[in-house]
């Protein structure tokens, strides 16, 4: 990317009060992973697991997502932090930010998406009574996190409107081949401050 593209994105992220913005917060109930290839080795650690192989597992916690939209409707730049207990009922998150824009729109919902970096991290399942290490968290058996970090894990996220202000919002991160998650709830534009003349 050349200089004057960054510098021309920074200038629209932060001074996009000139262009006329709305900010958008989100709150999600985290949600189901899914493990495209299953997690048969390690299925057993897994309580809320679906089917055997732990193709899909119920996780239980929240993620809260914050939206700097640079131009109305169409492009923003979207913070998203998620708190849950993961497949093995211990604390993990993920964390993503990146730019977002829109697919797909029409009176009733709109499709966005994006592809940005994301972390995921969990208290370490080396722990864990015959937990087999598949390379795919790093951290070694001593270390107290595990985390995978997903260049291209982004989010594709559905929009229903449901009033002027209030959407309902389904997420879903695609982190194939490691990890996909599903997450669900509520998004809310925040009324934009009218700048007041002197």
């Amino acid at each position: 990317m050349s200089d004057r593209f960054l510098i021309s994105l920074f200038f629209l992220i932060f001074f996009s009060e000139a262009i006329h913005t709305q900010d958008n917060l989100s709150f999600k109930y985290f949600g189901l992973s899914i493990h495209p290839h299953g997690e048969r080795d390690n299925a057993h650690l897994m309580p809320n697991k679906l089917d055997k192989n732990a193709y899909g597992v119920i996780n239980y916690g929240a993620a809260l997502g914050y939206e700097k939209f640079i131009i109305k409707d169409a492009l923003s730049l979207k913070a998203v932090q998620a708190l849950y207990a993961d497949c093995a009922e211990q604390f993990a998150g993920f964390s993503h930010i990146g730019l977002r824009a829109k697919i797909y729109g029409h009176r009733k919902g709109s499709l966005y998406g994006g592809i940005d970096p994301t972390l995921v991290y969990r208290k370490n399942w080396h722990s864990l009574d015959a937990y087999v290490d598949r390379y795919r968290f790093k951290g070694k058996q001593e270390d107290k996190w595990q985390y995978m970090f997903l260049w291209y894990g982004g989010e594709l996220e559905y929009r229903l409107r449901l009033s002027e202000s209030i959407n309902l919002a389904v997420s879903f991160i695609p982190g194939y081949p490691d990890l996909m998650s599903l997450s669900w709830g509520i998004s809310y534009h925040m009324p934009k401050k009218e700048k007041r003349v002197q």
